[in-house]
């Protein structure tokens, strides 16, 4: 099989870059080993914040199902239930199984890496329980399977994911008791703590869970205060009968396959960890691949798509498809949404990370 563009992972910003490269005309085929595209924007059934270019107002899912539509305009190719493997010959080609055991090879001219972020864990006495699931698990069951994962829920973590599947919850039926962090401060944004301070629910900073009590099964967490060196404080336990916790501690970018293309990587703690070298045409430092999106650094759902745009343009000047003034104009546009989106006071460690990847690629 070939192609002209490949792309492995149909998120946001994976769709975002196939429609952007095909609209110029480039052949493109997107690559995800799940059996529906779409990523993470059909678990988010809350409307996005922003500008109106960034979908403001919005639903997740009905952004979800814009992209696929225009990946269907587009002609774009969708290759579901496929394993990227592997990739070979400096991106040129990759590794294929389709199915249960059907190994193919896909050539390709160039290549878009937009293979997202895993959740980070959080072990505590009886992290293993049924009953503890990662945030991301909560929301698969709840906005796709429609299965409320507990009546009465315990949520640690702070951020815009820990708040929104709180909300999310509470929306379903279920009582969130508390929502903890051990950091000092709330990490996500003010209107989504509002929302769930407003129904009932306490945000308790320096605070941990010590443990899930439960024989088979959670119906119980332990949480206490922390002090200095965030050392739990003993006396400050407290039990909370629920039967479920929820863990939004964070993100790992999965940058396994930029790694074994051969992508040099740097460790900048501001976009999650070990992430691919790229400049601002989303270019890593090889020749001919793209990353976008949480593989290149943990944001939002609104920067994975600028991203994918900008190494969409990118590919199909490339590859001749545009000419290089336009592809600048066209660029620029890109960078200025992206500079808007990152503009705001949680965003600036992002900024910091991405600037700090500029100076290492450049340097290459």
């Amino acid at each position: 099989m070939e192609t002209e563009l490949a792309v492995i992972g149909s998120g946001p910003g994976g769709l975002s870059a196939a429609i952007e490269a095909a609209k110029f005309g480039v052949k493109v085929a997107v690559v995800d080993e799940n059996p529906k595209p779409g990523g993470q924007l059909f678990k988010q059934i809350h409307k996005f914040f922003g500008s109106e270019k960034h979908k403001a107002g919005v639903r997740g899912i009905d952004i979800g199902n814009q992209l696929l539509q225009q990946c269907q305009d587009f002609n774009v190719d969708l290759f579901l239930n496929t394993e990227a493997w592997a990739i070979f010959d400096n991106g040129k080609a990759l590794g294929l199984k389709r199915g249960t055991d059907k190994i193919e090879k896909l050539s390709t001219k160039k290549l878009v890496l937009a293979t997202g972020a895993m959740e980070n864990s959080l072990a505590f006495p009886g992290w293993t329980l049924p009953g503890v699931l990662g945030a991301g698990g909560i929301q698969t069951l709840m906005n796709l399977h429609r299965v409320l994962p507990g009546q009465r829920v315990l949520i640690v973590g702070t951020g815009n994911v820990g708040l929104i599947v709180s909300y999310q919850l509470i929306q379903a039926g279920a009582e969130v008791v508390a929502v903890i962090d051990i950091l000092p401060k709330i990490g996500g944004w003010g209107v989504h703590a509002s929302k769930i301070r407003r129904l009932g629910t306490p945000i308790l900073t320096f605070h941990t869970v010590k443990e899930a009590t439960g024989n088979g099964e959670v119906k119980g967490a332990v949480i206490a205060k922390v002090g200095p060196g965030y050392k739990i404080i003993q006396g400050t336990e407290r039990e909370l009968k629920v039967d479920t916790i929820g863990i939004a501690v964070g993100l790992t970018p999965m940058a396994e396959l930029a790694w074994s293309a051969g992508c040099q990587l740097a460790h900048v703690p501001e976009l999650g960890g070990w992430v691919p070298v790229h400049n601002e045409r989303m270019e890593t430092t090889l020749k001919d691949i793209y990353v976008v999106g949480d593989v290149c650094g943990i944001g939002e759902a609104s920067t994975a798509m600028e991203e994918g745009q900008i190494s969409g343009i990118a590919a199909a000047e490339s590859l001749g498809y545009l000419k290089r003034g336009k592809a600048e104009e066209l660029l620029e546009e890109r960078r200025k949404g992206l500079d808007t989106l990152r503009g705001g006071p949680f965003a600036t460690h992002t900024k910091a990370g991405k600037g700090k990847l500029m100076k290492r690629y450049y340097k290459s």
